[in-house]
């Protein structure tokens, strides 16, 4: 069974800002195949000027002692709650074992400055052409995680799945986008994810196709399809853009934005925004206002797909607390 932290962000993937910033060796494949987003690909008998072309990261075979190793700068520094070594497609040049080791570093160190790496997935068998998952329970935010193949081979992807930690001091307490997953903000509910996963919705950047947004299946019946985000921290919202972006023939007719505080009471709903009137393709931004707020639900009507959700506001002095209680928690 697929554990359940494979529902959480993959800190490490170049989507969210991850970047493969060293490696040993990467003569036959790329080490930036590490981090792709997308599934594995295989093309038989596509050869370059190095051998058969494969879609990860492969090391040339070894003559004299030693391991090979890369370097991944998470996107979203955090908690890392498990990781996938994907060997898809390398059968005859898998490593037969690896390691996972994680380190934390302030600002934007050269690989070489990286010290204090502590083992996440201590040495563990390999297997060709599966992926291999590892629960992790390091009560950590890391920046950094290094994998080492023992002695050599290929890997396809890395997959670091886990919470966002934000650095509060690169937050600005009046102007946040409160349902950002780089801020922590989480899906914790949805009526439906069909065609496309709700946590797209509050992923960093842009959406560049549907794929990367929150679609659902279309509706035969009266209701509609919605999904709910606990906020990165307790926070007033100001402005609400709702990103239709890619979505022309499937983009819901009308939408509306409603926030809670469940400190107080988890069953007082509140408007941020009543249901309004959506275009395809196009990014829409309101002005709203409301109490402070722990959640936040987007109700489509009645389905369809979206790209982004953000939440800009401000958050609570006891918001600023909480995030940074956690900050220190977590790096002390």
């Amino acid at each position: 069974m697929t554990p359940t932290w494979t529902r959480l962000p993959d800190l490490a993937s170049r989507a969210v800002g991850g970047s493969v910033v060293w490696a040993n060796d990467d003569l036959f494949a790329e080490r930036e195949n590490l981090i792709t987003k997308a599934e594995p690909e295989y093309r038989p008998h596509t050869f370059g000027h190095r051998g058969q072309i494969y879609d990860g990261w492969e090391t040339r075979r070894r003559r004299e002692p030693g391991d090979d190793s890369a370097i991944i700068r998470l996107g979203l520094p955090g908690v890392i709650r498990g990781v996938v070594v994907d060997t898809a497609f390398f059968k005859g040049n898998y490593p037969p074992s690896a390691t996972v080791e994680a380190t934390r570093a302030a600002g934007y160190p050269a690989p070489e400055e990286l010290a204090g790496w502590e083992v996440v997935v201590p040495r563990a068998p390999l297997e060709g052409d599966r992926k291999h998952y590892f629960d992790v329970h390091a009560e950590r935010r890391y920046t950094h995680v290094r994998l080492t193949i023992h002695p050599d081979g290929g890997v396809a992807r890395l997959r670091v799945f886990g919470d966002p930690v934000a650095d509060p001091d690169l937050l600005l307490p009046n102007a946040v986008d409160l349902a950002a997953m780089e801020n922590g903000a989480s899906v914790i509910g949805c009526s439906d994810m069909f065609f496309g996963a709700p946590g797209n919705l509050i992923a960093p950047g842009h959406a560049t196709s549907m794929g990367e947004g929150w679609e659902t299946a279309r509706r035969r019946d009266d209701g509609n399809d919605w999904v709910e985000v606990a906020l990165a921290a307790p926070g007033v919202v100001a402005l609400a853009e709702l990103d239709t972006s890619h979505f022309k023939g499937n983009a819901p007719g009308w939408a509306s934005v409603r926030g809670r505080d469940v400190r107080k009471d988890p069953d007082d709903w509140f408007d941020l925004l009543p249901r309004t009137r959506l275009q395809p393709d196009t990014r829409h931004r309101f002005r709203v206002s409301g109490p402070e707020a722990t959640h936040a639900r987007l109700d489509i009507h009645p389905d369809g797909g979206m790209a982004r959700l953000r939440l800009f506001g401000r958050l609570t002095p006891a918001g600023l607390d909480e995030l940074t209680r956690r900050f220190t928690e977590l790096t002390s």
